[in-house]
């Protein structure tokens, strides 16, 4: 099962966050030979709006790290309000893991 978590992107500012993907035990997950890929959504079968969020692992795959991010431009076009996300994690055989989910409210920047 996923962990949840939320997450606050303000409008027009350049995002990044990092999640650190742990085993059963706690630990932080071996990444190497991973991919891993985060979207968002206005709801979970929404067609409107889906956007592919930037994702990395962390040059030492060792400890777990992917940062989720956005630019400036990305999130200036985002509507300000709330949205789904998730993270999944693709070992080199194709096995697919979702490791992270939740909502991402998008705070409104002030306009000229």
């Amino acid at each position: 099962m996923a962990a949840i978590a939320n997450l606050t992107i303000d409008q027009g500012t350049t995002f990044s966050s990092d999640v650190t993907v742990k085993d059963s035990n706690g630990q932080p997950f071996n990444l190497t030979g991973y991919t891993a890929a985060a979207k968002m959504a206005k709801g979970f079968a929404s067609t409107r709006t889906r956007i592919n969020m930037t994702t990395s692992i962390a040059t030492d795959a060792a400890t777990g790290v992917v940062t989720l991010s956005l630019t400036a431009a990305e999130t200036t076009a985002l509507d300000a309000e709330r949205y789904v996300y998730d993270l999944e994690i693709t070992s080199d055989v194709g096995a697919v893991t979702r490791v992270i989910e939740g909502l991402i409210t998008v705070r409104p920047q002030v306009t000229t």
